[in-house]
């Protein structure tokens, strides 16, 4: 069984999408989305500078772009389908770590591309919004057992933003706070890192965003997922367009458990995972999570064809294993 999931935020680099506008209808596809959610996709992802395109309101509408443009790209034609109509006979289950939620949830179906660039362009704003209130910011912790670094964090005031296993976590908090916890290390942890992102992004201090949200997608269309659809709230599989819609605004303001994610994978029966443009962060946690596990990062195009050979490989149709079943949202 083969898993589709797209990175957040930190995952962008200058120039990345420049390969991918040599594929046919690419560039029009970005001009459109680029009127749909107001900003110059193609300018941020081919010229812009690092420093440009880690500004929250610009990173988040470009990362959901990528990963679509990857996504439609890659199931174009397979079995005879166009686009992502193809998705459900060949993937078992999708998800996206952060943003790379909306990524996931607008390749399986849950709303439109336009859609999830209006959606997105909002959440990049509003975050950015409420991280300009206070200076805050993130750092990944890289060793130790994971609960003896969530209790040294909670010592700090610091919050255990992202879960991700395979012995990262991510905390975020007010700079004073990460400037504590770097001359104050966890036992055990080899090294604090602090991150290229502009607040302390699912924590308490996203409130202001979730507000905002919640005012937005009330009009929003949704459909129930052609596929599993694995939350990053707690790993559970989630069936219901309106619910998974209603976690991706909670999921703002609240840890990303990533590592219950790939619990679900196993106990779905993943054999194979792919990532989306700009792949690379979540297969790196994988080939140390999830061993035995075949993992392909789509980082350029040049990437397309062995991720097609894979999905072939692994294919299964998405319908509802009794493992499914028992990890559905009750």
């Amino acid at each position: 069984m083969l898993v589709l999931v797209a990175p957040g935020q930190g995952a962008q680099k200058p120039g990345f999408l420049t390969p991918w506008l040599d594929l046919p209808g690419v560039t029009e596809r970005l001009t459109w989305w680029s009127a749909v959610c107001g900003l110059d996709l193609i300018h941020y992802g081919t010229e812009a500078d690092e420093e440009e395109i880690r500004d929250t309101a610009v990173a988040q509408p470009l990362l959901v772009a990528a990963g679509l443009v990857a996504a439609h790209a890659l199931f174009e034609g397979i079995g005879g389908a166009t686009g992502l109509a193809g998705l459900p006979n060949r993937i078992g289950a999708v998800a996206g770590h952060s943003v790379g939620e909306i990524t996931a949830a607008a390749a399986a179906g849950v709303f439109t591309d336009e859609a999830a660039m209006v959606l997105v362009r909002r959440r990049g704003l509003a975050m950015a919004e409420a991280a300009s209130r206070t200076e805050t910011g993130m750092a990944a912790i890289l060793g130790g057992e994971q609960d003896d670094v969530v209790a040294h964090l909670d010592k700090h005031g610091l919050t255990p933003a992202n879960v991700n296993g395979a012995g990262q976590i991510v905390a975020a908090g007010t700079a004073e706070q990460l400037a504590a916890l770097a001359e104050d290390k966890p036992e055990g942890v080899r090294r604090v890192v602090p991150l290229k992102v502009a607040g302390a992004f699912h924590t308490d201090h996203m409130a202001p965003a979730v507000a905002a949200l919640e005012a937005l997608v009330a009009g929003v269309p949704v459909a129930d997922p052609r596929t599993a659809y694995v939350s990053n709230r707690d790993g559970g599989v989630v069936t219901s367009g309106a619910r998974v819609i209603e976690r991706l605004v909670a999921q703002v303001s609240n840890p990303v458990r990533w590592d219950l994610c790939m619990e679900t994978f196993q106990k779905l029966g993943v054999t194979a995972l792919v990532e989306v443009a700009p792949g690379g962060t979540l297969t790196g946690i994988a080939k140390r999570a999830l061993p035995g596990v075949t993992n392909l990062a789509l980082k350029t195009p040049d990437d397309l064809d062995a991720a097609r050979a894979l999905i072939e490989e692994h294919a299964v149709p998405a319908l509802a294993t009794p493992a499914e079943e028992e990890l559905r949202e009750a």
